[in-house]
């Protein structure tokens, strides 16, 4: 998940790839004791989070919640809904940003979506219309990732929704650390068809708004992708 002049997506240096890799593995360490944002840096407008080779294609997402202990919940069903990662003109494997928001905001919130927006030059940035005249706005304004090479590959981002409707727009910051690898069941790349995820989540205070009177919400996610035939 290129910038405004068309400069491609820079690749990181060797000892940035070691660095990142340390990093987000002692933020996941440090799970579930985040009690600030991770330092991450920001993207440029058009600089998208590229993921391996092995993510392309449609795939079919089942998304289960975890329990602190990390037993599923079963109290709460499954989620459900459809991801696209394809090609971009550099040919770096990155998600259809507009199409998995489309697909996740319609499993969880119904007809209450309505559309998802996004400018051409702004991959980072997404407006959601919902019912009752209500806007969401969703910017990444804080990513790093591990090498696309690694057998397991990890990737952090930080996002600033913003809702806005009748009322004061309120904010709130979320953090997603994810780690993707190949199910064990499946032996090499080549014949990749299903991918592993494990999610860590946490929501904090807008930038300038007391902690304390707001209260953080960690929560934890196991998904499976199945791939699927891509009609496209």
């Amino acid at each position: 998940m290129a910038v405004l002049l068309l400069v491609g997506p820079s690749k990181p240096a060797l000892a940035d790839n070691t660095q990142n890799s340390q990093q987000l593995e002692a933020r996941l360490e440090a799970w579930p004791t985040w009690p600030d944002p991770a330092p991450l840096p920001r993207p440029r407008p058009n600089q998208d989070l590229v993921y391996p080779n092995w993510f392309e294609g449609l795939w079919q997402v089942e998304s289960l919640d975890l329990l602190a202990n990390g037993k599923v919940d079963e109290s709460l069903p499954p989620l459900k809904h459809l991801a696209q990662f394809q090609l971009n003109q550099h040919n770096d494997v990155v998600g259809n940003r507009p199409f998995n928001a489309r697909a996740v905001g319609q499993a969880l919130l119904g007809k209450q979506l309505l559309s998802v927006e996004q400018a051409p030059d702004q991959v980072n940035r997404q407006l959601a219309r919902l019912s009752d005249d209500r806007l969401l706005e969703t910017t990444v304004i804080g990513r790093k990732q591990t090498p696309i090479d690694a057998s397991v590959f990890l990737s952090d981002e930080l996002v600033l929704q913003v809702m806005h409707g009748a009322r004061a727009p309120r904010l709130s910051r979320i953090e997603t650390l994810s780690r993707y690898q190949p199910c064990p069941d499946v032996s090499t790349a080549e014949s990749m068809s299903k991918i592993c995820v494990e999610q860590w989540q946490q929501t904090y205070p807008s930038p300038g708004e007391a902690s304390e009177s707001f209260v953080q919400r960690a929560s934890r996610y196991k998904l499976t992708l199945t791939q699927l035939q891509d009609p496209a």
